[in-house]
């Protein structure tokens, strides 16, 4: 009787069962650490060489804040100029040199002297809140309106407008016993009428401004 094969095991050991080296190779491949370990050994960060640098999108909503903070700027500055200039979008007459409080005032003392200065050759009288005041002349009085008192002295300073026609220059100083004693806090409106000499007051004009008084 002849020898059988028990269990299907070989009898022969010089046969191989299988070959690993495929196996082996597959794992390999199939390593992700064996990838990223590639994948470093390209990236140009690890021989020093730049980064590309990503090119940054339009930020629509940024661009337009920026704008609009530029033009508040410009707004502010042309504002500040305004102020301090004072005369800038002012349409007054050319016969009206200036005027005191200016146009737009914000801080007015309750009792500051209203003086307008004219061209020469003009006379005016004042109205303050719709108050026409009685006007004294330079020359045909004793009033001088530029009068400080000394320390000590005490001066009857002129209850009405005082025109200096000399200077073409009428003022009023709020005093007591005056028809406007002291401007009242708050919005304020001057007015002053104004004509040439040679003309006469029938063919006067006026002028208007307001100011704030604290």
């Amino acid at each position: 009787m002849g020898a059988g094969h028990h269990g299907g095991v070989s009898d022969h050991p010089d046969i191989a069962v299988g070959d690993d080296t495929g196996t082996d190779d597959a794992l390999r491949a199939a390593d992700p650490a064996d990838d990223a370990a590639d994948v470093a050994a390209l990236d140009p960060a690890e021989d020093g060489a730049p980064a590309p640098r990503r090119k940054r999108s339009f930020d629509r909503g940024l661009f337009i804040a920026s704008a609009v903070i530029a033009a508040g700027l410009i707004a502010i500055g042309f504002a500040l100029t305004t102020a301090i200039t004072g005369d800038d979008g002012i349409d007054r007459p050319e016969a009206i040199e200036s005027v005191q409080p200016v146009e737009n005032a914000i801080q007015v003392l309750q009792q500051e002297r209203i003086v307008v200065d004219l061209q020469s050759g003009y006379e005016a009288v004042l109205i303050i809140d719709g108050v026409e005041l009685p006007t004294t002349v330079i020359g045909q009085s004793d009033v001088d309106p530029a009068l400080q008192a000394e320390p000590g002295q005490q001066i009857d300073l002129p209850t009405t407008a005082v025109f200096d026609p000399g200077n073409a220059v009428i003022s009023f100083q709020p005093v007591e016993g005056a028809p406007i004693e002291s401007l009242e806090e708050g919005t304020r409106e001057a007015t002053v009428r104004f004509w040439k000499i040679e003309d006469g007051p029938e063919q006067a004009r006026e002028y208007s401004w307001k100011f704030e008084v604290i």
